[in-house]
């Protein structure tokens, strides 16, 4: 049986979501343990402490994990912002950021989690400048 599978099976009679399985958070994907969040490359930037204030600033409203590379390290720090269930639903795709430096810009990705991410709500600030292409390659390669 599918893990899709299992969790329909799983779900079922669960308000909401009548026997479609959960649904997913945003998920905020943080690139670390390569060149990204170091401070060989990054010297003066608190990786650590921007990954936890992410963390903190999306509670309970997106899932934020970190990975070893994205393999797009001539943009680093990168972060992806996956969409919700719903934002997918609603036509939203993963967004890939360039260059999540600052500690405003940690601050507009919580902000975007909060207001739905994408699929949902435009971006705050500044964060359409930040934005990148991957290759579909690396694209592909992401976890779900």
């Amino acid at each position: 049986m599918s893990r899709r599978e299992r969790e329909r099976v799983g779900q079922q009679g669960r308000p909401g979501r009548s026997g479609q399985g959960q649904a997913a958070p945003v998920t905020v994907t943080v690139c670390r343990g390569c060149c990204c969040g170091t401070q060989e490359k990054h010297p003066g930037v608190d990786h650590a402490g921007q990954y936890e204030r992410l963390r903190t600033a999306v509670g309970a409203a997106g899932r934020v994990r970190a990975v070893k590379c994205l393999d797009t390290c001539a943009h680093s720090n990168v972060v992806v912002v996956g969409p919700s269930s719903e934002g997918r639903a609603a036509g939203g795709r993963p967004v890939w950021l360039g260059w999540v430096l600052a500690d405003d810009m940690i601050e507009e990705i919580a902000q975007w989690v909060q207001a739905g991410g994408p699929g949902l709500a435009d971006p705050p600030g500044m964060l359409d400048l930040q934005q990148i292409s991957v290759s579909r390659r690396v694209g592909e390669g992401l976890p779900n």
